[in-house]
């Protein structure tokens, strides 16, 4: 098994919380392999501190990384939304 890179950056930090994200929104699996049921909760989590993230480092970001934060932001909300939607019905 290789060991993961040292270097952390912005990007690979807010991959890292987008991830876990989608983790808990059932949205890729866990890998342990064990069976997880989606947690709104948790993924709720991800995606507050992703936001705040985003409204503490306005202005002080990238293009590329202002970017990044920007379309994960959209597509974890979209993705929340939707496994909301399948739990309502």
């Amino acid at each position: 098994m290789s060991e993961p890179s040292s270097t952390v950056d912005f990007s690979t930090f807010v991959l890292s919380l987008a991830s876990s994200a989608m983790l808990h929104l059932g949205r890729v699996p866990d890998p342990t392999g064990q069976n997880v049921s989606p947690n709104l909760g948790l993924a709720r989590q991800s995606i507050d501190m992703l936001a705040m993230l985003q409204e503490k480092t306005r202005g002080n970001l990238t293009g590329e990384e202002d970017q990044l934060l920007s379309r994960v932001l959209h597509d974890l909300r979209v993705a929340f939304v939707e496994e909301s939607r399948n739990r309502v019905s």
